[in-house]
C-alpha cells in the first residue's frame, strides 16, 4: 500500500511540473520602431544632378 500511495505522489507530482512547464509566461512587449526618425543627411539626395557623372577633379601639375 506504502509503494501504491509513493507511485501515484511521485506521478502527480511529475504531472504537475510538466504542466506547469507548459503555463504561457508574460514575456516583454518588443520595442517600439521609431517613427518619423528619418537619417537625415545619410542618403546622397540632392548631391548631384540625377542621371550625370560629378565633374573631375582638375589638379595641375
Amino acid at each position: 500500500m506504502l509503494k501504491l500511495l509513493t507511485a501515484m505522489g511521485a506521478s502527480l507530482a511529475m504531472l504537475s511540473a510538466a504542466a506547469a512547464a507548459d503555463l504561457p509566461r508574460k514575456e516583454p512587449p518588443p520595442p517600439a520602431p521609431p517613427v518619423g526618425k528619418a537619417p537625415i543627411g545619410k542618403y546622397p539626395v540632392g548631391k548631384a544632378p540625377i542621371g550625370k557623372y560629378p565633374q573631375p577633379v582638375v589638379t595641375k601639375g
